[in-house]
């Protein structure tokens, strides 16, 4: 397995603004989405196309994860965006409404056919009812596929549920693709917060995303980007805690018991502390 990517904060940014595509290098995110689907209008899409795929080669971005959201399958558009954007070799190629195993099949056949080099992965936007009865399998269906993404836009229109703080009518939803990402190893971005100027319910959703075990949040505003980093890395606390209690495992390994802040530890607790050490020291290195 390859070292830990932080993706505590990844921003959608239009392909066709050439201005935000520069803003974009300096902006502290771990991750950017340049985005030739729904921030495009239909024509511009051929220029966006073009301006996103030589941004994601220029290698411009530092440290950050530099991905390409190409329309949707079906479209007029879909076949050139996904040939171009896998030529252009970016981190990965984020594909919309993708509802089946053999939806990701045909999607990285068609990557390896354009020349996708090895490093760029496939991240599917799991949006619609299907995809997330249909997630496991989704997760599971190629090595390629390294991230799901939640569009929970899209899927609050498709099950006629309403937009509602605390997001109740999609909790089954995004608890079931957090499963299924799980299940199969990879990662998972929970959905974005449509509202710029409600910095509360903005915080309390990344805070609800963080309880619930996500990567990290996709962003629709770089103001964004500070929130979401703070609450998806590790607090100074726990990362002190989880280097007490992996000291005090290994101190005191062969004795039998081995107890931290009077709590019986086990291997559990000892990997999940380790795993919040690797993403504190990552966070350290992308940040340093």
């Amino acid at each position: 397995m390859g070292a830990f990517t932080p993706l505590r904060s990844v921003l959608y940014m239009p392909g066709s603004n050439a201005r935000a595509l520069e803003k974009a290098r300096s902006i502290p995110c771990d991750g950017l989405i340049l985005d030739l689907e729904d921030a495009v209008a239909p024509d511009a899409k051929a220029a966006a196309r073009d301006a996103a795929c030589a941004a994601a080669a220029s290698g411009g971005y530092g440290r950050r994860t530099v991905t390409i959201r190409v329309n949707g399958i079906g479209t007029e558009w879909h076949d050139a965006d996904l040939a171009a954007a896998s030529a252009a070799g970016p981190a990965a190629v984020v594909v919309p409404k993708v509802d089946s195993a053999a939806a990701v099949q045909g999607l990285v056949a068609a990557m390896e056919r354009a020349g996708a080099p090895d490093h760029t992965k496939l991240w599917a936007m799991v949006e619609t009812p299907a995809a997330v009865l249909d997630a496991l399998a989704i997760a599971r269906a190629s090595e390629r596929l390294t991230v799901l993404v939640l569009g929970t836009n899209d899927l609050v229109k498709e099950l006629y549920a309403e937009h509602v703080p605390g997001r109740a009518p999609i909790l089954p939803s995004l608890h079931t693709v957090l499963l299924a990402a799980r299940a199969a190893g990879i990662a998972v971005l929970d959905g974005v917060h449509n509202d710029v100027k409600d910095t509360e319910g903005f915080l309390a959703e990344c805070d609800q995303g963080r309880q619930m075990g996500f990567d990290g949040k996709t962003l629709i505003h770089p103001g964004q980007v500070d929130g979401a980093n703070a609450a998806f890395a590790p607090s100074e606390q726990a990362v002190e805690d989880a280097r007490g209690l992996v000291a005090a495992w290994e101190a005191g390994a062969g004795s039998g018991v081995v107890t931290f802040h009077g709590r019986m530890v086990e291997n559990l607790h000892v990997e999940s502390a380790r795993r919040t050490l690797s993403i504190a020291e990552a966070v350290a290195a992308l940040e340093g």
